[in-house]
């Protein structure tokens, strides 16, 4: 079995590592933005519900 120099092998890991860190920060920043989501439409139906914002006459697009 041929296996790179170590050196290389390095160079590959520390790229991986990197990478791999770029996705944990965008998958974190996403669940971030699902979190506020969810929290807004919360709010944006508690208020409907309550009365503290009209909603008669609101159109919902197709």
């Amino acid at each position: 079995m041929m296996v790179p120099p170590i050196t290389e092998q390095e160079t590959i890991a520390a790229f991986l590592d990197i990478e791999t860190a770029k996705f944990d920060t965008l998958t974190a920043e996403a669940s971030r933005a699902i979190e506020l989501l969810q929290e807004r439409r919360s709010a944006l139906i508690s208020a409907a519900v309550t009365g503290k914002i009209d909603v008669r006459g609101a159109v919902i697009p197709a």
